[in-house]
């Protein structure tokens, strides 16, 4: 029996399942913490070497487990969290820390290209269909420029974490053109690094990753050094994958225009699975690069918010000071729509659909009846809420949304699922497995030759929630309200 493995970088932990392609069962699994290092407001960093060790533990765990199912690995692929960056030296040793997505020291940067050198923004994002904003590399490697000039000559390479594990393994500086195209530093079209770009980062092409795609006609194979770092097997294939978000809408099965992929995990994002590069006129929605089969290119379009589940955990640490548990079922307890108390969820500022680094939350329409349960329930309703603003500039591009697959840690409660089919009035299903990145990266070198739409039937699917008709209308009502609400805090 053989099996594939997935790995998933993420921004908490390095998740590593083992998958047998004929029935799609897991049959080995681990997932390791990462800490994110916070020096200072505004700062998230992390330690390459110590995801580097995650890793190599998560392998060691899933390879035993592997070997008592009496099972060999065929292939490895691997998903990774977008936008972080790291600079090595020519021995590949680390000279900073990772910056990750969630990292806003660079907001004067990007403030730049939306202001002074508009255009040159405009250009940027029209070629690499990444929004501006001080989570992509582009702003970090500016932020580097401005502060540490000397980190560009020392430098040898800029590259990301995923990239960072990769180069561990084989030796090689690669970069996938899905992580690529979440830079703000690759051409799409041309599937090259663009020079304005480069210019404005003040770098040169050869300071960064060869880009590859995303699955290789033949595999690599861990070098002397990676086989002995790792307990991979020798002659084991190694695909570099793609990133996780286009990755959890192929490990949710979502490649089907009108289906539309939600995920809630700290963060969030709502995505679909396009054939052709789609921009918004006004730059609001990314469209990162997936895979290409048989000459058909696959894109995935969307937005990403900064404030999921983690607006549940600041109720449940800072207002509340219950489990999270106990929150939500304190806010089962109030009825859709909060009695008009409304909450704008910005905690962390926003990327979609405002792209806004300083925006900052606030409830309104506070009066003498509403209760902590109302707070908690409106503050759970605004998440919502942000994400339905991104579908509808979504829909714009590609069309109204006939069903919704969900996935993240949100989906373990009932409640707030049912409550996105309520709010969005639209069928909202489950996959059987919550690890959409991780098995979205071992689907897409399950057979190379198979066209994406007949891999992602291999997805299988838990519960569907069918939206409460009088609930949505409420709810659209209280929808017209928060959006008025989010103009006069935005």
């Amino acid at each position: 029996m053989t099996c594939l493995l997935g790995v998933d970088l993420g921004t908490t932990n390095v998740k590593i399942l083992a998958v047998t392609p004929h029935d799609w069962q897991i049959i080995a699994q681990t997932s390791l913490p990462i800490p994110t290092l916070s020096a200072q407001p505004d700062y998230a960093e992390q330690d390459p070497e110590a995801i580097w060790q995650a890793v190599r533990q998560g392998l060691s765990e899933v390879v035993i487990g592997v070997k008592r199912k009496q099972a060999t690995i065929e292939a490895v692929s691997f998903s990774a969290g977008m936008h972080s960056l790291l600079a090595v030296d020519a021995d590949g040793k680390p000279l900073t820390n990772a910056l990750l997505w969630s990292d806003n020291r660079a907001e004067p940067q990007a403030r730049k290209l939306h202001t002074e050198q508009s255009n040159l923004g405009n250009d940027i994002y029209a070629h690499t269909g990444t929004p501006i904003h001080p989570m992509i590399p582009l702003c970090k490697l500016a932020w580097f420029r401005d502060n540490r000039p000397e980190l560009l000559r020392q430098a040898a390479k800029f590259i990301s974490l995923k990239e960072y594990v990769w180069w561990k393994l084989t030796g090689q500086y690669q970069i996938d053109y899905s992580m690529a195209t979440a830079t703000g530093l690759f051409d799409t079209e041309k599937r090259t690094w663009y020079k304005p770009a480069l210019d404005f980062a003040g770098i040169r092409a050869d300071q960064l990753s060869t880009p590859q795609p995303t699955t290789f006609d033949v595999a690599y194979e861990p070098d002397k050094k990676g086989a002995a770092r790792t307990a991979l097997p020798i002659g084991v294939k190694l695909y570099p994958g793609a990133s996780d978000g286009c990755l959890a809408n192929l490990g949710s099965g979502c490649v089907d225009a009108d289906i539309t992929t939600i995920t809630i995990g700290t963060s969030g994002a709502v995505r679909q699975t396009v054939n052709k590069p789609e921009r918004d006129p006004h730059g609001r929605l990314f469209c990162y690069y997936l895979d290409e089969r048989n000459g058909k290119p696959y894109y995935v379009v969307g937005g990403p918010t900064n404030n999921g589940a983690n607006v549940l955990q600041w109720l449940a640490e800072k207002l509340t000071h219950q489990e999270t548990e106990a929150v939500l079922t304190e806010a089962e307890t109030i009825a859709a729509g909060a009695d008009d108390l409304l909450f704008v969820p910005y905690l962390h500022g926003e990327r979609a659909p405002v792209w806004d680094a300083s925006a900052r939350g606030a409830y309104l329409n506070v009066d003498f009846r509403h209760t902590q349960a109302h707070f908690v329930r409106a503050a759970l309703e605004g998440v919502m809420f942000n994400l339905l603003r991104i579908e509808q500039l979504l829909a714009e591009q590609t069309g109204p949304t006939r069903m919704i697959y969900a996935n993240g840690g949100f989906a373990q409660s009932d409640f707030w699922v049912q409550m996105m089919a309520d709010i969005f009035g639209v069928p909202v299903r489950l996959n059987a497995s919550n690890e959409s990145s991780a098995m979205g990266a071992v689907l897409l070198v399950a057979d190379l030759k198979k066209p994406l739409e007949q891999i992602a039937e291999e997805v299988q699917f838990g519960r569907t929630f069918e939206p409460d008709v009088e609930c949505h209308k409420r709810y659209q009502a209280v929808f017209e309200c928060w959006c008025k609400a989010v103009e006069q805090v935005v």
